[in-house]
Parts: C-alpha cells; structure tokens; sequence
C-alpha cells in the first residue's frame, strides 16, 4: 500500500477543486459579496499551498498504478479531504459559524445526500448557494472518475478506483480504456445538465436558479437555493421537467450511452431498467389515485405531485413541491418504503439500488423452487446473463451491513433524545442519500436540530451510503492494513 502516493494524488484532486471555486468566487465579485470573496480567496489560497506542499514533501515519490487497496484509500480519503476544503467558504465567510455545519452541508453536498443544517437558505450570499450547488453536481458523477478522466496517471490504475467508486454492484466499461470510459460518462453527464438548465429557463427560471436546480437534478442532490425547494415556482411546467431528469438521473450511465448510440434494445433487455420504470410507475399511479380527490382535485394535479415526489425518493434527489407528511397515510407509506430501493447501479442515486432489490428478489424465489426441488437447478439470471454466486454472496453481504449501519446510525440519532421514527428515517435519509425523511426531518424540516455529535456521524453516514459500504468499512477491517 502507497499513501504517500495516495496523498499525492489527492493533492491534485485539491488543485481542481481550487479551480472550481472561482466560479463562485466570480460570482461574489460580481454580486460584490464582500465576506463570501474573502473567504473563497482564503479557501483557493490554502489549498493551492496544500497542493504544492504535498507535491513538493511527495516529489521523489514513485508514481505507479495504484492497487485495490490504493483505490479503496484513496476514494475514502479523497471525499473525506475535499469536502474539508469545500466547507471552508461556508465556515470562514461566517455563514456557518459552526465548522460541523459547514462540513456536514459539505459532504452532503458531495454525497449528493441534500441533508442541510440550514434555516434560512435564500438568506446566504448567491456565491455560497452556487458553491453549495456545484459541490453536488461535482460529486454526483464522482470526483474520483473526473480525475480519472484528467489526470494521465490515473489511466492504468483507473479501474480499481472505478470499481471504488462506482454505485452499484458491478462496472459495465462502455470503452476498453477506463479513462475514455470516464470522459464519456462526463460527456453524457455535461449534456444532460446543458439540456435540463435550458429547458427549466424556457420555463421562467433565471439562468442561476436553473444551473443550481439543474445541478442538484442530474446529480439527484436535491439542494435548492430556495427555503421551499421547488414549490417556490407552483409550476407544472418546472415539476415535469424536473420529474423527467430526475428518472433519467436515476438510470445507469451506460444506458444513457447505449441509447444515445442506437443500441435501444439493450434498454428493452435490461431486468433492471425495467423494474426501475415499473417501480416508478406504479408507485406513481397508486399515490396519485389515493390523492385523488383528498389531496387535490384533479387528476392531472395528482399525478403531477404524486409524480414528482415519487422520482425525488426512489431516485433519492430530495426535493419537494408538497409536504408529504400531510398526504393520506397510504401515500406516505409508499415513499417510505421506495427510501429503501433508491436509483440503479451506475446512477448518481444513492439507496440499495434497484439491480440488489431484484437480484435478491430472484435469489429467494430461487431458494424455494430448491425446497421443492432439491436435486434441481435454478441459475438466477439478470437480462438474460447468468449471475455468479460471488456476486449474490457480495450483495447479501451489502444488505446485511446496509441494515447494520442503519440500525447503528438509529441509535445513534436516538441518543440526542428524539422519537424512534424520526431516528430511523434519520439514519435512512442518511445513509441512503435522500435528503428529507419524516418526522423532524420531514420536508419542511432540517437537521439543525441535532448536537454537533450527531451531525458529525451522520457525515460519517452519508459517506458510507455514497461510497457504497464496502469502500469505506473496508479500512475498519485489520486484514486490510496487513502487508
């Protein structure tokens, strides 16, 4: 294991986070936001001098491709480090006053949880907004892949982080080369942005609040730069759009791809897509048809939340145009239960991800087609491919740790001194990369209500949830640090 190597490849990650922060930095010089420019002057400054100290202490380091260790440090290390350097114009602006704040929106923002801390969103400085936008849409496709994709060092080892990094159970590369693969994904991701942000100012948004709403979309964050999300607009024609990018954010990148090269019967064959689609249109006509009539009055305004506020669960983004606490209990029951599905694997969505629901699914009708057949066998298969026993075995061992983490973190909340169910959708907004969940976190709610101690492992939660759990409880492990 090299960390010497890891740190110095991390200092450069650092180096393109400064340069993304004059953005923002552009914008509080136009908008003559005096403390946010200090602080981002301070914040590029610092990390410029981290950048060539690393460089400089690491100069005679041997750059070789980095091992599956390596890649698993390096992840963990590089969301844990950039997200410090990304909390320091929310803290040294004053924004925040408290660093644990700073740092939980940080990394929510990169884990494109969307969890804030903030009471008064529209009261922070335009620059702040933008940066708090951007650190999702950074961390949406994953920092670690844009660096893949620029960084001419990474070209060999490229894969073993991939595999870190990547949200799902398995890396389909679209190309041979993984660093070809990564700029293709980045493509597809740009595109995507560009056409949600000109479609949302076709629908009345300025071009700021189109960006921030378009990045936290695509990257199924879900900050707004607004207090009441994106029920601030009451527009039908903005909650479509959004639905739409929303479902598409939710969909494996290299279907995107597939589709976008003619290969359209590949999406007709893929198990997951399909329980995907199904998963959000059923979910979507049965919370209409209940608000039918109790919540709204037409059928076109109830698919219209109904439809909406389905994508922002299943796909975790997290944004809101309706309180869904006061909708019929049938209604809220279905959100809940899609929190523990999430997008599919190879998304910018967090959760268990749809391929593990149906792997697991298949596995267990499998296991009773043995107790009456026993001498038989049933080989589980996903779009018509056969799935290894590895692979059942790795995503059994997932849910185990996913319920085990979510359990812990429930406790854990529940030690500050909150009811269970607020505790539980807590744990499961966090670690599942939602955002909003019910009770005292609901969607007109934030987490500010939580001692720093908490917020501090709920970091540590929506890290592991983004990083997909073996990334990160990896290093935990005493076989791993073992030569």
């Amino acid at each position: 294991m090299n960390i010497k190597f890891v740190l110095k490849i991390i200092s450069r990650l650092i180096l393109i986070i400064s340069v993304f922060l004059l953005i923002p930095l552009g914008i509080s010089f136009y908008y003559k936001e005096e403390n946010a420019l200090r602080a981002i002057i301070i914040t590029i400054l610092i990390s410029l001098f981290t950048f060539i100290f690393i460089s400089l202490l690491f100069r005679n380091v041997k750059e070789n491709a980095l091992s599956t260790r390596d890649g698993f440090l390096f992840v963990t290390f590089s969301w844990i480090i950039i997200s410090l350097i990304g909390a320091l114009p929310f803290y040294l602006s004053g924004a925040m006053p408290s660093f644990v704040d700073a740092y939980f929106e940080t990394i929510s923002g990169f884990t494109t949880t969307g969890a804030s801390v903030l009471t008064n969103i529209e009261a922070m400085e335009k620059s702040l907004l933008f940066w708090r936008a951007l650190t999702h849409w950074l961390g949406g496709m994953g920092i670690v892949v844009l660096s893949v994709a620029l960084l001419p060092l990474l070209g060999i080892g490229g894969l073993q982080l991939l595999k870190a990094e990547a949200p799902g159970p398995t890396v389909d590369k679209i190309t041979p080369r993984i660093k070809e693969t990564a700029k293709l994904l980045w493509y597809i991701y740009a595109g995507i942005t560009l056409t949600e942000t000109i479609l949302l100012m076709a629908g009345g948004m300025n071009l700021f609040d189109s960006l921030t709403h378009t990045f936290a979309t695509v990257a199924t964050g879900g900050f707004s730069p607004k207090n009441t999300s994106v029920a601030h607009y009451n527009s039908a024609y903005i909650d479509i759009v959004m639905t739409v990018f929303m479902v598409m954010a939710g969909v494996n990148f290299n279907l995107h791809f597939r589709f976008l090269t003619g290969r359209t019967k590949q999406l007709l064959r893929d198990s997951e897509f399909k329980a995907y689609l199904f998963i959000f249109a059923a979910a979507t006509v049965l919370v209409a048809f209940n608000l039918y009539g109790k919540s709204y009055k037409t059928l076109f305004d109830s698919f219209r939340f109904a439809g909406f506020q389905v994508a922002s669960i299943l796909t975790t983004t997290g944004f809101a145009t309706a309180d869904y606490e006061i909708w019929p209990y049938f209604s809220q029951m279905i959100l809940f239960f899609l929190m523990f599905i999430g997008g599919c694997s190879g998304s910018t969505g967090g959760g268990v991800k749809v391929i593990r629901i149906v792997s697991l699914l298949k596995q267990g009708l499998n296991e009773m087609k043995y107790l009456l057949h026993p001498r038989g066998v049933f080989t589980l298969r996903i779009s018509g491919i056969p799935v290894k026993k590895d692979v059942i075995y790795a995503i059994s061992g997932f849910f185990f740790l996913y319920i085990f983490m979510l359990l812990l973190t429930t406790f854990v909340v529940a030690t500050s001194n909150n009811d269970v169910f607020t505790s539980f959708t807590t744990a499961l907004a966090t670690l599942g990369n939602i955002g909003p969940g019910f009770g005292l976190v609901g969607p007109t709610d934030n987490y500010s209500i939580y001692p720093a101690y908490v917020k501090a492992f709920l970091c540590f939660s929506m890290l592991v949830g983004r990083l997909e759990l073996y990334t990160v409880l990896i290093l935990f492990t005493r076989r791993f640090w073992k030569n």
